[in-house]
């Protein structure tokens, strides 16, 4: 089946994760990613293991990092700060759709290879650009990486036990939703191009996003002019949302309306609780917090975390357990959805999560594995009207891999 984005190239210069994200993301779509890498180490993440991920006839190992964000590329390794690179690089960009990029600012200016520079090769090349601060105002010539973003946009400030150390997140989330944001502008502006025919550069910067993604804590402080504290496991703006202790392990319980709060009340021996004003309404229970969260604590522990499941499952109260994430690739839903996959490298298995969007019930991901460093040199560098010789002798020179 081909994908939304069949017909589209991209040119992804970008390395570690915001925008490698990107870039996979619009190979599962069906776009052709060439992903532009060093041609001795590649992208910094092919070296962030242990753990690592090889074949036993292969010499190269590389880490699971590197894994997660470049399945459905090919790898061109070339050296962009050569002029033969550099040519090389322009003479992709003229045919490319998309040009995505997360050097320092003004770090292509100096190659030639910046946006400006190539739109004028190619009035069609619509560019992304992703930064820590953006491509202007006072940090714009800082160096921005996620958990530095984490703290500077707010994020950490809300996470973690009221009493501990703020707290990032397990995973790096900011670059996450960052290549989702670039993603989002590359495609409203290949959407505008089919209008104007022009191409257009998309900014995109870590912290803008971050502070964009702090939603409804952004806005309770806002709206109150005070700062949200932390609230550990539970949640600001809704009681009881938030993690519990069972007799044996712990659940999340997420009331998220006056009904359900009802149905738990009589779950719990307590339907008067949903008759007093101290509980009624969601405002209330806000209000009345640490009294009400203790009485719904010392009920959980008297039981298994799976018995209440159960019974909160048939009486249509939200919760679930806290998985590992072993577990998580083990649950009955993220099998059925198909979450967990493989792909073929040669003779190597090597293991993705599937790209959750579907289209017309089919999944949209790529077939193709994270490329080894260089492994579709040739074949793209052939395409560009390179003979063997003209190959063979970058290689010699260091220019290619």
């Amino acid at each position: 089946m081909s994908g939304p984005l069949e017909g589209i190239t991209v040119l992804d210069m970008s390395r570690v994760l915001a925008g490698p994200w990107a870039g996979q993301l619009l190979a599962d779509l069906g776009a052709r990613v060439i992903k532009i890498e060093h041609p001795e180490r590649g992208d910094d993440t092919r070296g962030w293991g242990p753990p690592w991920l090889a074949a036993e006839d292969e010499v190269e190992r590389v880490a699971a990092y590197f894994l997660c964000a470049n399945r459905g590329k090919q790898s061109l390794a070339v050296d962009v700060a050569s002029e033969r690179g550099q040519a090389l690089i322009r003479q992709l960009a003229a045919g490319a759709d998309v040009m995505l990029e997360n050097f320092k600012v003004g770090g292509l200016a100096k190659y030639g290879l910046d946006y400006a520079s190539l739109k004028a090769l190619n009035p069609r090349l619509i560019g992304c650009s992703i930064t820590g601060f953006g491509q202007d105002g006072p940090y714009a010539h800082r160096a921005g990486y996620d958990f530095m973003i984490q703290a500077m946009g707010g994020l950490m400030s809300i996470g973690g036990e009221p009493e501990g150390m703020p707290m990032k997140t397990g995973v790096a989330i900011t670059d996450v939703m960052t290549g989702l944001y670039a993603t989002i502008g590359v495609l409203a502006a290949l959407y505008e191009r089919v209008r104007t025919g022009q191409g257009r550069h998309v900014d995109v910067a870590l912290l803008d996003v971050q502070v964009a993604a702090l939603a409804n804590q952004a806005l309770n402080a806002l709206v109150s002019g005070v700062s949200p504290e932390r609230h550990g496991n539970a949640h600001p703006n809704i009681v009881p949302y938030q993690a519990f202790a069972c007799a044996d392990g712990h659940l999340v319980l997420t009331v998220g309306n006056d009904a359900q709060f009802s149905r738990l009340a009589e779950l719990l021996g307590h339907p008067e609780w949903a008759r007093d004003a101290a509980y009624a309404t969601n405002a209330a229970r806000v209000g009345n917090r640490e009294q009400l969260v203790s009485l719904i604590q010392s009920i959980f522990l008297t039981r298994r975390r799976d018995e209440w499941l159960a019974e909160l499952e048939a009486r249509g109260i939200p919760a679930g357990p806290i998985n590992t994430i072993a577990e998580v690739f083990d649950d009955p839903q993220v099998k059925h959805r198909g979450m967990q996959r493989s792909l073929k490298r040669g003779e190597l298995d090597v293991p993705q999560v599937a790209c959750p969007l579907r289209f017309d019930s089919e999944p949209a991901l790529s077939e193709v594995a994270p490329p080894r460093l260089g492994q579709d040199s040739d074949t793209i560098l052939a395409e560009m009207g390179l003979t063997a010789d003209d190959i063979a002798r970058l290689r010699r020179e260091g220019i290619v891999r």
